[in-house]
């Protein structure tokens, strides 16, 4: 199903590429959202959908010194968040957190946390662990991984372990296991890694060329998703990984990242290079995918695509489900243009 958009949208000042979902708001949608600008100063955006769930409101913005490349919101502390950023040739990672009061009308400064200066390399992403108000989170550079311990309230940050990943491998990203806090799943050129938190190795891996992306499903413990650079979207069930269960089709260009739905396990979306975003029907496990007892299920799987909003000018890199609200997802394309869109057409029936 091909369709435009009718969703809420809103434009950022600069380019941009990273969008996060405010985990820890509970009260509010909210989003943050960061700049990619090279000659300007930088920006985050702390959005929020309107009661009515009508308009996008910037409820503050902040000023950040560097081009944001990667943007991560604390899982317990809606106050605070991670990014990647790049000055020139040279990488950087911290922990910041929004200063009270704040508002729109003046750019605020951002109080920083702790660096994340354990790298010598570009830092590709810094995840967060999952669960509950773990103090742990990993920061990836191509040959590093290294697990952290953060204390906000020292403002500080100390290394726990790191290890690299050899020099046969580059690694680009990752996703923590919502299901096994010492375990990570990283991307690398040539496959994807799981790594155990407890000894630091790499214990297991699918190898699978041109891995861009990946995502867990948070209802289906051994279900993983990858964006393929090949254009093409991959699930996997990890207790027999040789082969994919199932595949969907992508984009027409390449798809740049997957997002599993936090609270309906066959909802995926996928965004791309080719100013789309898609939302998938995917058989959540192999059994599913060999069972024809639902009559929908099996026109679901003959049709996975579910929706194509096409409504960008530039190329889509952010995507960001709601977990307070699930069925309400963000996008952001290259240009700087946030989209909110609502899936609530497309659930399926319980």
């Amino acid at each position: 199903m091909q369709g435009g958009s009718s969703g809420i949208g809103y434009g950022l000042k600069y380019q941009a590429r990273c969008i996060s979902d405010v985990k820890a708001d509970t009260d509010h949608t909210s989003f943050l959202t960061g700049t990619l600008s090279l000659k300007e100063e930088n920006e985050v955006h702390l959005l929020r959908l309107s009661s009515g769930g009508s308009e996008l409101v910037c409820e503050g913005l902040f000023s950040h010194p560097n081009e944001i490349w990667d943007l991560a919101s604390c899982p317990f502390d809606q106050r605070i968040f991670s990014t990647v950023f790049s000055s020139g040739e040279s990488f950087g990672a911290a922990i910041w957190q929004i200063p009270e009061p704040y508002g729109q009308s003046n750019s605020s400064t951002l109080d920083c946390v702790a660096s994340l200066d354990a790298h010598v390399g570009k830092i590709n992403c810094v995840l967060w662990c999952p669960s509950g108000k773990s103090d742990k989170l990993i920061s990836m550079d191509e040959q590093n991984l290294v697990l952290w311990s953060l204390d906000s309230s020292k403002k500080s940050a100390e290394v726990v372990s790191k290890e690299t990943a050899g020099m046969r491998h580059s690694l680009s990203g990752g996703a923590w296991n919502p299901h096994d806090v010492n375990s990570v799943a990283a991307t690398s050129e040539s496959s994807i890694q799981f790594w155990d938190l407890r000894t630091m190795k790499n214990v297991n891996s699918i190898e699978r060329a041109h891995v861009r992306n990946v995502d867990y499903n948070t209802k289906r413990e051994h279900i993983l998703v990858t964006a393929d650079d090949e254009s093409g979207i991959h699930i996997w069930d990890l207790r027999k990984a040789k082969v994919p269960v199932q595949e969907l089709p992508g984009h027409t260009h390449w798809t740049w990242a997957v997002r599993c739905n936090p609270e309906y396990e066959e909802l995926i979306l996928s965004v791309g290079t080719d100013s789309a975003v898609n939302l998938w029907f995917a058989s959540a496990s192999s059994e599913n995918q060999a069972s024809e007892r639902s009559a929908e299920a099996s026109r679901q799987r003959v049709n996975p695509l579910l929706n194509s909003y096409t409504d960008y000018e530039d190329s889509v890199y952010g995507l960001a489900w709601s977990s307070r609200e699930p069925w309400i997802f963000a996008s952001l394309s290259y240009d700087g243009r946030v989209v909110i869109e609502s899936v609530k057409p497309f659930l399926p029936r319980r």
